[in-house]
């Protein structure tokens, strides 16, 4: 099990961003990845950095693959996204891949379009994923379905196709995605244990490599870690059926301070490297890369312990 690092782009600037994955690599992780956000989860994160420009200047900062989770269809059209995967992947052959979701509201809103229902999502992530395939190997595409495009062409386009995995929370849609998804990547903690939605996606004939993001905060305290993992990931108190359909960050404020159960249910929290190293392990069991997503603001003491204790411990664990 390789050992990513995520890069929050909800909760720091671009540039303190880019400073830590540079630090991450030199602290020994495998690979990174980032989020793809136009708006935080609450206004308590405040960053939303543009993803694409800086995975150009983290790609050419470090020697590590990042990969990117994103989503087509929505304020992105699946061409403009493709041309943007195509253009990584040139400047930077076998380093990088994408992972494709339905979207947030959240993120997506910005358009003035009406939000689809999931259904409706789901079919326009399916056609978009098909299209963007298409565009990758050079084709002329039109369409005029759920996804209408009009004879497209990507002109630069890279050496080493990149991976399009599927982003799945739940195991229904890891199955719906295995057909035409290059890999998975799902979260955890989460309702849904993450061994069954990879189950899910394997039994449904979904290939390639298995990625799983974990959130955790690591503190020099437990009350230190909680208290600062409740004040970043506040919109654990926001049921479930929610996240995906409020439009603004002061929207997921409103639900107010989750308890120590909500934070507990969505974020890994300990003073002791070794406990979070041995619940990673156990989460993680079964996938090729586990990031890790320290949720406290403090990056580089996070970072510190991840080199000195929390590394040094998943790999004597494995």
């Amino acid at each position: 099990m390789r050992i990513g690092f995520h890069a929050s782009h909800e909760q720091h600037s671009p540039r303190d961003l880019l400073d830590a994955v540079i630090t991450a690599e030199e602290a020994g992780f495998d690979a990174a990845m980032c989020s793809d956000h136009f708006a935080p989860w609450g206004a308590r994160q405040g960053h939303s950095g543009f993803a694409w420009t800086w995975l150009g200047a983290a790609l050419a900062s470090t020697d590590f693959s990042i990969g990117v989770v994103t989503s087509p269809g929505g304020r992105y059209h699946p061409a403009v996204l493709a041309q943007a995967v195509a253009t990584t992947a040139e400047m930077f052959p076998g380093r990088f891949w994408a992972a494709l979701g339905s979207g947030e509201a959240l993120n997506e809103h910005i358009t003035a379009r009406p939000w689809p229902p999931k259904d409706e999502r789901d079919r326009r992530l399916h056609a978009s994923a098909a299209l963007m395939q298409d565009l990758l190997r050079g084709k002329l595409v039109s369409a005029a379905g759920t996804v209408q495009m009009h004879q497209a062409r990507i002109w630069s386009l890279p050496d080493v196709l990149p991976p399009l995995l599927a982003a799945a929370v739940s195991p229904q849609t890891a199955e719906d995605t295995a057909a035409w998804a290059d890999g998975m990547i799902t979260v955890a903690p989460q309702t849904d244990e993450p061994g069954r939605v990879r189950a899910a996606f394997r039994e449904a004939g979904g290939r390639g490599p298995a990625y799983l993001q974990i959130h955790l905060c690591l503190a020099d305290s437990e009350d230190e870690a909680l208290a600062s993992a409740r004040d970043q990931w506040w919109h654990a108190g926001v049921p479930a059926d929610r996240v995906w359909d409020l439009s603004l960050p002061e929207q997921f404020d409103e639900f107010g301070p989750p308890d120590d159960a909500q934070v507990q249910r969505s974020v890994l929290v300990s003073a002791s490297a070794e406990h979070l190293a041995a619940a990673v392990r156990a989460l993680g069991e079964g996938f090729d890369t586990v990031f890790l997503h320290h949720v406290g603001k403090d990056q580089h003491r996070f970072l510190e312990r991840a080199r000195e204790e929390l590394l040094p411990a998943l790999r004597e664990s494995a």
